[in-house]
């Protein structure tokens, strides 16, 4: 079916190969809620456990309700394969894991979310694995931050607070002169983005946001664009080109394309090496209320783009709004980088400077139908002020870095009637 459709309102119902429940011929995706599964005989469950095939072993590991978001998520980016895991923060993680290890550095990106900014620095750092940080507004500071044992780049499609779209290709191409490859967060531009089409590797999601869509469950997915070649440059990619002793001496890169006939080493690395060690696994209800929200996100991203248009629009007449951040508001190359990387729409995400953190928090308390939390991509309208919640760990240079001034506030722009989201942006800076 996935090899049939090209748009993603019909991949959002219908990609992958399922159909219907084999056991019940159920349309809905059942909920398998089991840790466990029966094994057909001693032969079987060997042949499972060791690799020679593959299927159901225990939930940690792979589910079948997971299986059908994992391959429709992966059939929306375009990519060959995908593992879900419990939450955007855990996708992020294993995506740098999955390449590094202690003493290997990945080049990322300055433009992150606050919370990877936090992961990189930080948590990785403790676990012997360097970020290096790159500014994207010129491509070739990746590549002057390369040595031998970079593994990865890292960046956001269309990252908050800059809301400055990701120079995919140009980061991609320095990377496969080198054997690196390019891993794209597009968590904030499903749909609307399509970083694999334009020489990403790996693309993840924090599900929790656009996909799922309505602030009910967390999740994060990876998905392996299938493109990257894992052994061209095996002192480039140890982790692909060495036998790994957890698995009698697998070498991934060469064995995992024997074994699926597909060039999938990262998903299945991440899956039975990561999910299997590390766990945080999806759970299976939370990948059914996932998938609803996967069925309707192509739609509910058209709405999103086009109200979050009119809110710009509205803004940029407002004399207490210093400026307004969104991707088509910048100059020059950053300007075409978001006509040249997003299709059908900019995105969300709005950015407004009221001038001082008493503006910015007196803005937030006024508001009527937006609410305050510390999400994105709900189909309600959302606000919050970067500076003192999701980016409060860093310092004030990094917040510089980051682009949160003490005024910002990050809107998120749902699905409401635009009308109704600007009468009440427009009270709440009246007040």
């Amino acid at each position: 079916m996935t090899k049939k459709i090209k748009h993603p309102e019909t991949i959002g119902l219908h990609g992958g190969d399922y159909r219907s429940d084999p056991a019940t011929t159920s349309v809905a995706v059942p909920i398998y809620q089991t840790t466990s599964y029966q094994f057909k005989d001693a032969k079987t469950a060997a042949n499972l456990f060791g690799l020679k095939e593959f299927g159901n072993i225990y939930t940690r590991i792979n589910n079948p309700t997971c299986d059908v978001l994992e391959k429709r998520v992966a059939a929306l980016e375009g990519g060959m394969a995908a593992v879900a895991v419990g939450s955007g923060q855990a996708a992020s993680a294993f995506c740098v894991q999955n390449v590094a290890q202690a003493g290997d550095n990945i080049v990322s990106s300055t433009d992150l979310y606050g919370g990877t900014v936090n992961l990189f620095k930080n948590t990785l750092r403790m676990q012997g694995i360097e970020v290096r940080f790159a500014d994207p507004t010129d491509p070739k500071n990746f590549e002057k931050l390369t040595d031998e044992k970079t593994r990865a780049y890292y960046g956001e499609s269309c990252p908050n607070p800059y809301l400055r779209v990701f120079p995919i290709k140009e980061v991609a191409d320095i990377g496969k002169k080198r054997g690196i490859p390019l891993i794209i967060d597009n968590t904030a531009a499903p749909v609307i983005c399509k970083p694999l089409e334009h020489g990403a590797a790996v693309v993840m999601h924090s599900l929790t946001k656009y996909i799922a869509g309505h602030g009910t469950s967390i999740g994060g997915i990876i998905v392996d664009g299938g493109t990257f070649d894992w052994v061209k440059d095996p002192k480039r990619q140890p982790l692909y080109n060495t036998p790994d002793p957890s698995y009698n001496g697998a070498i991934w890169g060469r064995d995992v394309p024997k074994m699926t006939g597909a060039n999938v080493a990262f998903a299945v690395r991440a899956r039975v090496v990561l999910l299997r060690d590390l766990g945080a696994p999806l759970s299976p209800f939370n990948a059914f209320q996932i998938i609803q929200g996967l069925e309707t996100v192509a739609l509910r991203m058209k709405q999103h783009c086009a109200n979050a248009e009119k809110v710009v629009k509205f803004l940029e007449s407002q004399k207490k709004v210093k400026n307004v951040i969104y991707p088509t508001n910048h100059q020059g190359e950053i300007r075409e980088r978001a006509k040249r990387y997003m299709n059908g729409g900019y995105g969300s995400l709005v950015g407004m400077d009221l001038g001082s953190k008493e503006a910015g928090a007196k803005f937030i308390d006024n508001l009527k139908l937006l609410y305050h939390v510390a999400n994105i991509g709900d189909a309600r309208s959302l606000a919050i002020h970067p500076a003192s919640t999701t980016h409060s760990q860093l310092n004030e240079k990094q917040l510089q870095e980051a682009g949160v001034t003490p005024g910002y506030v990050r809107l998120s722009i749902g699905i409401e009637h635009p009308d109704d989201i600007i009468a009440d942006i427009e009270q709440a800076l009246a007040a």
